[in-house]
């Protein structure tokens, strides 16, 4: 499904300022991978201004993310908030030699967001998925969650390089 705002009114009215808002499944961008989903419907809210040189369209893009912990490997649904600010310029105008290589170009009067929404989103996600910026992850020796609690395991990891120290003190104390 396709993003599209009409723009055919702004060309003759710089800086009127035109609202959109666009509700789509996550399923129809492809938005997603192998470690996490984008669940239910994408919503972008929005306005498209014409500067005179170019449209810009300004907005947020809202969705929900469900993946599992690095750390404690739980469930865990997260609310997201992505702004955007995209600058586009029509180049079917035949103005070639004006063309902006920081503006991304489109066709007719209408600009289509839909790759714009699908980049904005997958750029904005993290490398580390965490259920919360504290999370202490699983005990190495027992599994047990950490965030419910200590499990009274020995976690302590000595050097490799001083094992040899270690057997000296233990032999001094026999």
């Amino acid at each position: 499904m396709l993003m599209q705002v009409n723009i055919a009114d702004l060309a003759a009215n710089a800086g009127k300022k035109a609202p959109f808002s666009f509700e789509r499944d996550a399923a129809s961008l492809d938005i997603g991978a192998a470690d996490y989903r984008i669940e239910g419907t994408v919503a972008v809210l929005g306005t498209v201004s014409y500067t005179g040189r170019h449209y810009r369209a300004e907005g947020i893009i809202r969705c929900t993310k469900s993946f599992d912990c690095d750390r404690c490997l739980k469930p865990c649904m997260e609310a997201q908030e992505h702004p955007f600010s995209e600058d586009f310029q029509r180049t079917d105008d035949g103005a070639v030699g004006d063309a902006d290589e920081d503006a991304n170009g489109f066709t007719g009067d209408a600009i289509d967001l839909s790759s714009l929404v699908r980049d904005t989103i997958l750029a904005a996600q993290p490398l580390s998925k965490l259920c919360k910026p504290d999370c202490k992850g699983l005990c190495a020796v027992c599994g047990a969650d950490l965030n419910e609690g200590d499990c009274g395991c020995d976690r302590s990891v000595l050097d490799p390089r001083l094992a040899a120290l270690r057997d000296l003190w233990q032999q001094r104390d026999e």
